[in-house]
């Protein structure tokens, strides 16, 4: 709070002070908080075949189906995508989060 009313004391909108102070603090969090709804979503497949309806099939559901049937290329290549996109997410929060980066546009 302090570094927010700061940035407004030296003369920044409440729009830039929220983006260039507040949401970079808050950025790791909220990269965190959305990996972890990911996975949790993916894990969740109890939930997702209790849940859902005779219409509709969840992505769990549909890689638990083909993979009874057999494992196919499609499956890997899904799985491939799911790893590297989380890793990638991880990764800019990584960068996002250490100090002095210089891929960042402000420095603190």
């Amino acid at each position: 709070m302090s570094l927010e009313e700061a940035a407004l004391d030296l003369g920044a909108t409440p729009i830039q002070a929220f983006i260039l102070v507040l949401l970079p603090q808050l950025m790791p969090a909220i990269i965190s908080g959305c990996l972890l709804a990911f996975v949790l979503s993916l894990d969740d497949f109890l939930i997702a075949s209790f849940t859902a309806g005779s219409g509709t099939n969840t992505l769990p559901i549909e890689i638990f189906s083909r993979i009874r049937t057999g494992v196919k290329p499609d499956i890997n290549a899904l799985s491939v995508m799911l790893i590297s996109m989380t890793a990638i997410v991880a990764l800019i929060g990584e960068l996002i989060r250490t100090p002095n980066n210089p891929l960042l546009f402000c420095n603190p």
